[in-house]
């Protein structure tokens, strides 16, 4: 009787949801468990939607037989990819009209909110495969080669040939693995929410177009998102001291104190973007320090355990490349599972493959690393931005797959669009 591979998956987002789901589908032998420390699915804000891509997030959810189901259709908004990037003038220097609206130069990538894709992942799973409210305290490495977890309500759970850390910025299972550890990206601010956008800012709703807005000016970005609920997702984030919510002057927590210091510090913005801070719900805030690993981190690997996700390679929301390679990493794992159960299984193979899969994550990932960092240099780190940097932008965000000849050919014509618009408009 071949062996049965005991996983024990520590954190139920994105990524340890997506594993878990490819195992499941799997013919390889495995019991999979997932621990969750949330209480349920609604313990926290989520976030606001992303993009999933079609080689990495789109591709996970192929491989795991959602992407194509009624319930995946039903929140994919393929109509969401409208993006307007501009300046606290609200001079538009990107406008991108939806596939749906005749846009041809978007990318056509449907959005769906961060909620939504949880939930879709958590609902395919067989019952009792989650185990909520269950927060691990500590990961303990055997000499037999299994690993025991221990977790703060004092239980604890031996016998797993593999632990997954799928844990988030604050992993309990990373410092197994590297003594390295996320550190403050220099930028904080909230995420916010205007509900029922539709009804109660009309003018608003109308200007995000169902997609996105990303203003950015004096190392300050404001965005709004559409939500499938109806909902605006908000965001402002600007360069701040680590310590900035401790020193802000007012309650960070509290939202009406929050939306009359953004209207203060906002007040030489467009009215437009103003209107963005004017819709925020006044009775919640989420005030957020982003976190970020150091570009290019790798770790020795080691017998029994391994990293997914943000656990492995937090970066900045800036590019929208965490989920999406959060799921990626999950449908590379699956596959090295796979391999070692496809041949004659044994601890060091199944170490072997571990090795394989870190390997190419660290690779496939750095691009995503880089490009976060170059993006936040350009919009948030550099004076005068979008205008004085609005070429290198493009050419940076939609050059990393092309080849020399065809992204020096794209290089020179971004430059000579926007030498044209600048010269129009006497920037």
């Amino acid at each position: 009787m071949s062996k049965r591979l005991r996983i024990a998956i520590i954190g139920g987002g994105p990524a340890g949801c997506t594993l878990a789901r490819l195992l499941h589908l799997s013919s390889a032998p495995t019991s999979v468990t997932v621990f969750e420390r949330e209480q349920h699915l609604h313990d926290r804000d989520q976030g606001g939607t992303l993009d999933l891509h079609d080689e990495t997030g789109l591709a996970a959810l192929r491989s795991a037989g959602l992407a194509d189901t009624p319930e995946f259709t039903a929140i994919a908004r393929y109509d969401g990819d409208s993006m307007i990037l501009c300046d606290k003038r609200m001079h538009r220097w990107i406008d991108l009209k939806s596939t749906k609206d005749g846009g041809w130069f978007a990318e056509g990538k449907p959005e769906v909110d961060r909620l939504a894709l949880r939930k879709l992942l958590l609902d395919s799973l067989p019952e009792g495969t989650v185990v909520w409210s269950k927060a691990v305290a500590k990961v303990q490495l055997s000499t037999d080669g299994t690993s025991a977890i221990v977790f703060t309500d004092g239980t604890k759970e031996s016998g797993f040939d593999l632990v997954v850390g799928a844990d988030g910025t604050r992993s309990v299972v990373r410092p197994l693995v590297t003594q390295a550890e996320p550190f403050y990206s220099g930028v904080g601010g909230w995420n916010m929410l205007c509900p029922n956008a539709a009804m109660t800012r009309p003018i608003l709703t109308g200007l995000v177009r169902r997609g996105s807005l990303f203003a950015y000016s004096d190392g300050k970005s404001l965005m709004g998102q559409q939500l499938g609920s109806g909902d605006l997702y908000i965001t402002m984030f600007s360069l701040k001291p680590e310590d900035w919510q401790r020193n802000s002057g007012y309650d960070v927590n509290n939202p009406k104190a929050v939306k009359s210091a953004l209207q203060e510090e906002f007040k030489h913005w467009a009215p437009e973007l103003r209107e963005i801070i004017a819709s925020i719900d006044e009775s919640k805030v989420w005030p957020r320090n982003l976190m970020t690993f150091p570009t290019g981190i790798r770790w020795d690997s080691k017998p029994g355990v391994t990293l997914m996700g943000d656990a492995a390679h937090v970066m900045c929301p800036f590019v929208g490349q965490g989920v999406n390679a959060a799921m990626a990493d999950a449908l590379e794992l699956s596959k090295a599972i796979e391999a070692t159960l496809d041949g004659q299984w044994s601890k060091e193979s199944l170490y072997g493959h571990i090795q394989q899969y870190e390997t190419t994550m660290w690779d496939r990932v750095y691009k995503a690393q880089k490009l976060t960092e170059d993006m936040i240099g350009l919009m948030l780190l550099t004076p005068g931005a979008p205008a004085n940097v609005i070429e290198k932008y493009v050419v940076r965000a939609t050059t990393d797959n092309m080849n020399v000849i065809l992204s020096s050919i794209w290089g020179i014509f971004i430059w000579l669009y926007y030498l044209f618009i600048k010269t129009l408009n006497r920037f």
